[in-house]
């Protein structure tokens, strides 16, 4: 009999297409499932019978009372190499096995290049007003000499700085473990703090891990720290960022706007006050949504399961 496997949340239904899956049916029955299941019972009754499960990033969080109520799971593939929405000591006290998934690596730095000239330039607003009749309804905000300031300098961070030094920016950057050494290495000057940045930067793009330290790292005040002609952009986590305070911020104007691709809640609700901020840009957690990370995620994804089948899985988070 062969074992059972589901895909979650296979939005453009391309899984099974963007990887070669035939290694592993004569030993798998394998199941796409292209809506998002909010609640936990037609969940457990999509997948309840399942061994496999294959998830993508944190669309579907796989906590400790979710695991308890899946006796049959055995193998759980997450795309990346990080989940946090995963409960791994309760897998591993269940023998679920945890795999990961590798990247394309580049579909998220290049999207929040597009949301920062998006806010530049009024992209959407500008592209509606033409739709409605209208002509040149805004003044674009330039690039070259302006400061963008990097919070968090690891990959994402470093390919963001050098995205903004080709455009002719003035680069800073600031963590709470970033060094001298580290700032030098990618050629950007150093914060002492992350005031100093707030306050210094035209355009602040957020590339921490969310972590304790980082959950509400920008609040109401740091938010009145920045320029009220600049610009936050988000593409890390929506918890680093105070939500409340951000829609605060951008209804007073204490900043000119933002552009987000992370929310406290997704998919995001209709009645979240996201929707209706006017200066605020949206893109609905797009930045692994790219065809090369997808062809990456899912190839992978095979190669976690057919191991996994002969034995020796391959990518484990423990």
């Amino acid at each position: 009999m062969k074992l059972r496997c589901a895909i979650l949340d296979d939005y453009q239904q391309v899984a099974l297409t963007s990887a070669d899956w035939s290694p592993i049916l004569d030993q798998v029955e394998v199941k796409s499932i292209h809506r998002h299941i909010d609640q936990q019972e037609e969940l457990i009754e999509e997948i309840g019978n399942c061994e496999i499960v294959v998830i993508m990033r944190e669309r579907t969080p796989f906590r400790a009372d979710l695991l308890a109520k899946l006796p049959n799971l055995k193998l759980l593939v997450t795309t990346g190499m990080r989940n946090a929405s995963i409960d791994l000591a309760a897998a591993k006290a269940q023998g679920i096995t945890v795999c990961g998934t590798g990247g394309a690596g580049n579909s998220t730095a290049e999207l929040t290049w597009a949301l920062i000239l998006g806010v530049a330039r009024s992209i959407v607003q500008e592209h509606n007003a033409i739709r409605s009749g209208q002509w040149q309804s805004t003044i674009g905000t330039d690039l070259y000499g302006k400061t963008l300031g990097v919070l968090g300098l690891g990959k994402l961070g470093t390919k963001i700085a050098k995205f903004g030094q080709a455009f002719g920016m003035d680069v800073v950057a600031w963590s709470q473990n970033l060094t001298q050494e580290r700032a030098d290495e990618a050629g950007v000057r150093l914060a002492a703090s992350k005031e100093e940045l707030l306050e210094s930067s035209d355009f602040v793009s957020i590339h921490l891990v969310l972590s304790d330290r980082t959950r509400g790292l920008i609040g109401a005040e740091d938010l009145k720290r920045m320029r009220p002609t600049a610009y936050l952009i988000n593409t890390s986590r929506a918890p680093i960022v105070d939500q409340a305070a951000l829609a605060e911020a951008l209804q007073e104007g204490w900043i000119a706007g933002a552009a987000v691709d992370v929310f406290d809640v997704e998919p995001l609700p209709q009645d979240h006050m996201y929707r209706s901020l006017p200066n605020l840009l949206t893109t609905p957690h797009l930045g692994y949504v790219s065809r090369a990370n997808y062809d990456a995620f899912y190839k992978d994804a095979v190669e976690d399961i057919e191991a996994y089948l002969a034995g020796s899985p391959v990518r484990t988070f423990f």
